[in-house]
């Protein structure tokens, strides 16, 4: 009887006992040190950022309806008939060459079908695809695709459909949310007619609507986080609630598989709670300790390798596969320049330095000169676009110019042998010079080159882009 009694009294307080998986997990926190946490939080910021700061502008887009920034709901079409101004600011260098079209793609419940009219064949136009991790998947458009009108449908990981008749091809994203930004390129402000007419034969519609079938059960709400704000992304642990609410629309990729457990020892990864407050004083400090060291090596990254032009943004943007998980390459192009170009759709010579090795900085005046028959090769077209520095966003100006490109050629005023020198200073350079001024601020910025489906002499390096001299 006292042995069963025994057996029984046991058995009670067994029940009371966390699982086993609970005791590893408590044992894993247990363990965890204060420099094994300030390595995992240095890796899953720079493996996070680009994620959160694209939940960032997301959310802004297609969540916050009554924000400044709001586009519209998900899987929603809206076109931007202008081109972005310094008053834009959710996103950081923005292209003021193409006006945009944007979708916030929720594909939870079935794909998407994009449906693009016949283009006139001399005017350049893309649909870029992202996905949550900021991946460049996919491209439709004039490089890609041609300019003939077609439509492509855009699918989530879980869908197992076969391509539907009047479907061209079959594009999958590999998050259950994705982003897809159209470019429309403006000839000059006159052209801006033309453009809205090309928006508005662009359309988006669910497949079950493109098949005149009845719609599937919608998916389930989702409770969106609360974005960080940018300079927070770079200092609050939230940063990491952020990046676990990101990550369950992120099926693991194979090759992530050891990497997520490993940040699953700092509770970060799908399905995981991060509760800073949680873990002890040391372990606190040592995360956000981890938190500056991403940022750190983002700083030696950018001055050793992109300042230097060991690197460029050729080298941050494109598939997972051409990226081979490289995070900090994923990071700086976030950082950077978020939503850029893969290399074959467009390149980015940037301009943080001059000739000298100085920071670019309104005190300064600086003289670009292309040689002749040395402009920037490009299918499509060129720009060079100035941004303020440390916003990275355009600079407010009295001649409301914020960039010098190929389709302002006839009114750019040539060099006495056929050259072209631009001009880049605070204070007008003169009426002899004018046409070809790009204002700058009184204080630090930097410049990017855009070329628009560049050609073999800019993608082999054959063709480099002059530097930028500082003058008298």
């Amino acid at each position: 009887m006292l042995a069963r009694r025994t057996l029984l009294i046991c058995g009670a307080f067994a029940a009371t006992l966390p699982s086993l998986a609970a005791l590893r997990a408590v044992a894993a926190d247990a363990v965890l040190t204060p420099d094994e946490a300030r390595a995992i939080a240095r890796d899953a910021t720079i493996y996070g950022f680009p994620m959160v700061d694209n939940y960032r502008i997301q959310h802004s887009y297609f969540v916050d309806a009554g924000g400044p920034e709001f586009k519209a709901p998900w899987n929603t079409l809206v076109n931007n008939a202008r081109v972005y101004t310094p008053e834009d600011k959710a996103i950081q260098t923005p292209n003021s060459d193409t006006p945009y079209s944007y979708v916030g793609a929720d594909l939870r419940a079935e794909p998407l079908v994009f449906t693009v009219p016949a283009i006139d064949k001399d005017r350049y136009y893309s649909l870029q695809f992202i996905d949550l991790y900021t991946f460049n998947f996919a491209y439709v458009g004039s490089r890609a695709t041609g300019n003939e009108a077609g439509s492509y449908l855009l699918a989530g990981p879980n869908w197992k459909g076969e391509t539907p008749s009047g479907v061209k091809a079959v594009i999958r994203s590999e998050t259950e949310f994705a982003f897809v930004l159209y470019r429309t390129q403006l000839f000059n402000p006159g052209d801006i007619e033309n453009v809205k007419t090309i928006q508005a034969g662009y359309k988006v519609e669910p497949l079950s609507t493109f098949l005149g079938q009845p719609a599937p059960a919608p998916a389930p709400a989702v409770d969106f986080i609360a974005p960080l704000s940018a300079p927070d992304e770079k200092t609050s642990p939230d940063f990491f609630k952020v990046l676990n609410f990101i990550l369950q629309f992120c099926p693991t990729h194979p090759s992530e598989t050891a990497l997520m457990q490993r940040f699953a020892d700092l509770n970060v990864g799908a399905g995981k709670t991060f509760d800073f407050e949680a873990f002890p004083p040391d372990v606190q400090k040592a995360i956000t300790d981890g938190m500056a060291d991403a940022w750190a090596a983002f700083k030696q990254h950018k001055e050793t390798m992109i300042d230097t032009g060991k690197a460029s943004s050729a080298d941050a943007f494109g598939t997972r596969e051409f990226l081979k998980n490289d995070y900090m390459r994923r990071m700086s192009g976030a950082a950077l320049g978020i939503y850029g170009n893969s290399k074959d759709e467009a390149l980015y010579p940037a301009y943080f330095t001059d000739d000298q090795q100085k920071p670019l900085s309104g005190a300064a005046r600086y003289a670009l000169h292309f040689e002749p028959r040395q402009l920037p090769p490009a299918n499509a077209f060129w720009s060079l676009t100035l941004y303020e520095l440390p916003s990275s966003l355009l600079h407010a100006n009295p001649l409301n110019r914020y960039l010098i490109n190929s389709p302002m050629l006839p009114s750019l005023k040539k060099d006495a042998d056929g050259g072209l020198t631009l001009y880049i200073q605070n204070e007008d350079p003169g009426p002899d010079r004018q046409a070809n001024w790009l204002p700058a601020p009184a204080g630090p910025f930097f410049m990017a080159m855009r070329l628009y489906w560049p050609k073999p002499e800019a993608l082999d390096g054959q063709w480099k882009a002059p530097p930028l001299q500082q003058v008298n």
